[in-house]
């Protein structure tokens, strides 16, 4: 346990950021999965509007410092691959 005032200020700031993270992570996991979900299942009309929401979620990650420009990028441009294969 920390004796420190300052010590005990990171104990809880540090609690407050992993518990901030932890959301954050897992709300970008539970989007992608619902995109994926929807590719697999073949419904394409689905897909597209699980797509559009999570395109929009991922960026606003971005804005919030969560992850960095290139990564959302990434993510997106592999989501959006997806869903155009179902189109072909």
């Amino acid at each position: 346990m920390a004796h420190h005032k300052s010590a005990k200020k990171r104990i809880l700031q540090t609690a407050k950021k992993t518990e901030r993270n932890r959301y954050y992570r897992t709300r970008l996991k539970n989007l992608t999965k619902a995109v994926i979900a929807a590719v697999e299942a073949g419904d394409k009309a689905q897909a597209q509007e699980a797509f559009k929401k999570a395109n929009k979620k991922i960026h606003a990650l971005v804005s919030k410092g969560f992850i960095k420009k290139q990564t959302a990028a990434r993510k997106v441009s592999r989501l959006h691959k997806k869903v155009n294969a179902l189109e072909a």
